[in-house]
């Protein structure tokens, strides 16, 4: 591991506002001394990390950032305005916004196979950041938000594989990777201390396929929309327990089963898609253990997700890991 890449022993926990201060200050000087009058391209998906650099480097250097916040249609709802409202509204930052929803629906209708759907999203996604890039003058810094455990699960290597993703002419920018010594927990702290709203400091884990991997199988808008409405009432009504798991949202098999909706008061058998609820707690995400939840809350989750035009059947997801993964894909 790169001497820079190491969190020094007597480096303190951040756990307080004070502590986050002290950092944030820290951190705004030796931003100021590294990238001094140059330019900084910055990828926003919204995430805590890449929010919480965002709002370091808007600190320190201000309207030498440049944001690109790529809208692929796979994000939860409501996250693509939110990064919008933040990040341009309330604190100023040149945002550059890319709605590229059809090229990446387009690439991936009829794909069902996992790994060659998150090669495709990975691959269109390096080419719209870079095509975004190419339109901006005189970038010299790539900020990214690596955090420690990227670094430790890793070796050190994964800021750099990152980069090697980019086209070769976009190779050469110097990294700024200012929370790179940090856990996620004082990732949040810090983010808290900065003024980011609560919604997205606390933001669930987010696979970087998004919903891509919740909507098992071939990728359609229909089902898309419904996995996306869906995820939303399960976020909120699970959000109101007074302890919440570590993680919890829906997938949507690709499957269909007999339902029956009423008109003009006689049922009519149909075929709709299942939602699976999805809950779990862990600490290290290589084994997870599913929490109890309240036969109420999902009561009230299956009344509100039946509602979903398409959804006619909900399923709670009990398996742990091993032998289930977290994600269904």
């Amino acid at each position: 591991m790169e001497q820079g890449n190491k969190r020094p022993d007597n480096m303190k926990r951040i756990t307080t506002a004070a502590l986050a201060n002290a950092f944030i200050d820290e951190q705004v000087k030796a931003l100021r001394e590294q990238i001094g009058d140059k330019k900084v391209l910055l990828a926003l998906s919204g995430g805590v990390d890449s929010s919480v650099v965002a709002a370091l480097l808007i600190k320190a250097v201000g309207n030498q950032l440049t944001c690109v916040h790529v809208n692929h249609g796979l994000l939860r709802k409501g996250e693509p305005e939110q990064v919008i409202e933040v990040f341009r509204n309330q604190l100023g930052a040149n945002l550059v916004y890319v709605d590229a929803v059809d090229r990446f629906l387009d690439a991936l209708a009829g794909v069902s196979e996992p790994e060659q759907k998150r090669k495709i999203i990975g691959k269109i996604f390096i080419d719209v950041f870079a095509e975004e890039a190419r339109k901006l003058d005189g970038i010299s810094f790539l900020g990214q938000g690596t955090i420690y455990p990227d670094i430790l699960e890793s070796h050190g290597v994964k800021a750099h594989h990152n980069v090697g993703g980019l086209p070769e002419d976009m190779r050469d920018f110097e990294l700024v990777e200012p929370v790179k010594l940090l856990y996620k927990d004082e990732v949040r702290v810090v983010g808290k201390a900065l003024g980011l709203p609560d919604s997205m400091v606390y933001r669930q884990p987010f696979p970087g396929p998004g919903l891509g991997v919740r909507c098992v199988g071939a990728i359609t808008r229909d089902r898309l929309e419904a996995l996306r409405e869906a995820d939303a009432i399960v976020r909120e009504e699970i959000g109101k327990l007074p302890v919440t798991p570590w993680q919890y949202f829906c997938a949507i098999p690709d499957i269909v089963s007999t339902g029956i909706k009423y008109e003009n008061g006689k049922g009519v058998r149909y075929m709709g898609w299942a939602v699976v609820i999805r809950a779990v707690n862990t600490v290290d995400a290589v084994t997870a253990t599913v929490p109890e939840i309240p036969f109420s809350v999902l009561c009230t989750m299956r009344d509100r997700i039946v509602k979903i035009p398409g959804v006619n059947r909900v399923l709670w997801d009990i398996s742990e890991k091993p032998v289930a993964t977290i994600e269904w894909e």
